[in-house]
């Protein structure tokens, strides 16, 4: 959970009031969030968008999945605070990464534009793609002031106020997928997001103890939240996701596959709740998944750790070094995969293509990320039991340092 060292931005005037910051986050804290992103979102709030947001991840068992966004947090609040000049007065609002697919855009508005959003006083949007190289479109404008234009960097942020002094807009994406990390502050603490988090948190099987084992697995919404609808078509986020990187879900075994080929037609998308293979051309993976989301969440690890799989890979051919890896088979079949409704023609115009994605995988290397993305939610489970005592007590969360004892703090952060 890297995250770039940031010098203290200046002071707001009243003729600035907002401020670009090249570099807030580092490339790897980039790609985690992209992880994250594309391995647990749901249809968005408008149309053409998907979204992340924290309550989402806590519902659907992927609490553990927060604990990235708790420093870049921390650091946005400060720097909003610093530049605008309203020390420890700020409360999250909402946290959450959007997707800007194909097609969508918005008109000149303000962030507080709507009689429910009032509340707001600031935004923070990170960048975690690059205009030109992953997406076309997309330029924030503004119609007033410096900069007029943002054009999205990998890793840089932009924060600004909420209020009609920053009336912009959001060219139209024309090609690829947009993806942010945004956040609004407000200074009402009725509007203040983390005890939402928290009551969700203390809710989904998360306890003081240390997790139980594969209780990082991930449960999935409802199948209509997973649904993108375009024009008169549409297709599911989750098949869409697996398909666009090379894969399919197959049936978890060949009965399975029989038993399903008969399915009514209006149940097929239920079969991405329940145990499931992925497949690759001709290719089964012999591990059964609990759900698509846990087949999707590894697969999307696999992508975000290639350039480390491939060097380690390229170590033990070299001799300089053994990986181990556990022994999962690989079969062929060409009859196992799942009679699911999904439009992939148009999801590879929403989505665009996936720069990483290689025409011919390695086996070994999945096996290989399976086990490191176990290890990964592991962890982050671990870490998560240690703070939340300390979140509840506090009533907020902030960032703790896992090595040191659990202890019930006093007010604040």
């Amino acid at each position: 959970m890297a995250i770039a060292a940031a010098s203290p931005p200046p002071t707001a005037t009243e003729d600035n009031v907002r401020l670009l910051l090249p570099g807030f986050l580092s490339p790897e804290t980039c790609k985690e969030l992209e992880f994250v992103h594309r391995s647990c979102g749901t249809a968005g709030y408008r149309p053409s968008v998907v979204s992340t947001s924290l309550p989402h991840l806590a519902a659907t068992g992927c609490g553990h999945l927060l604990l990235p966004f708790v420093p870049i947090r921390e650091r946005l609040r400060d720097a909003v605070e610093s530049f605008f000049s309203c020390h420890f007065d700020l409360f999250v609002e909402f946290t959450g990464l959007v997707s800007w697919c194909k097609g969508s855009s918005i008109g000149w508005h303000s962030d507080d534009n709507k009689p429910y959003l009032r509340q707001r006083a600031f935004t923070a949007v990170c960048y975690l793609n690059n205009h030109g190289k992953d997406f076309k479109g997309g330029l924030l404008k503004f119609q007033d002031g410096e900069p007029s234009t943002v054009i999205p960097v990998a890793g840089d942020a932009v924060i600004y106020t909420a209020d009609n002094r920053n009336v912009h807009c959001v060219d139209e994406v024309t090609e690829g997928e947009r993806l942010t990390l945004t956040l609004w502050f407000t200074r009402d603490s009725s509007f203040d997001e983390d005890p939402k988090l928290l009551s969700f948190l203390s809710q989904t099987s998360l306890s003081y103890e240390p997790a139980d084992q594969n209780s990082y697995i991930p449960l999935p919404a409802s199948d209509n939240m997973y649904w993108f609808s375009y024009d008169q078509s549409g297709f599911d986020i989750r098949c869409a996701r697996i398909h666009i990187l090379g894969f399919s879900f197959r049936a978890s075994s060949d009965e399975d596959s029989k038993s399903t080929s008969g399915a009514p037609a209006d149940d097929p998308i239920e079969l991405l709740g329940k145990p499931l293979r992925i497949g690759r051309a001709d290719d089964v993976f012999g591990k059964i998944f609990a759900n698509s989301l846990h087949a999707l969440q590894v697969v999307q690890f696999y992508y975000w750790k290639a350039p480390e799989l491939a060097a380690r890979r390229n170590q033990t051919t070299g001799g300089s070094e053994t990986v181990c890896y556990p022994t999962i088979q690989v079969q062929q079949s060409s009859g196992m995969e799942l009679p699911l409704p999904c439009n992939h023609g148009l999801a590879q115009t929403i989505f665009g293509s996936y720069s990483n994605v290689d025409s011919v995988i390695e086996w070994d290397d999945v096996v290989l990320a399976l086990a490191m993305w176990e290890n990964y939610s592991e962890e982050l489970k671990r870490k998560l039991s240690i703070f939340l005592p300390n979140w509840l007590s506090n009533g907020t969360i902030f960032v703790l340092d896992p090595s040191e004892p659990t202890q019930v703090c006093g007010e604040g952060n």
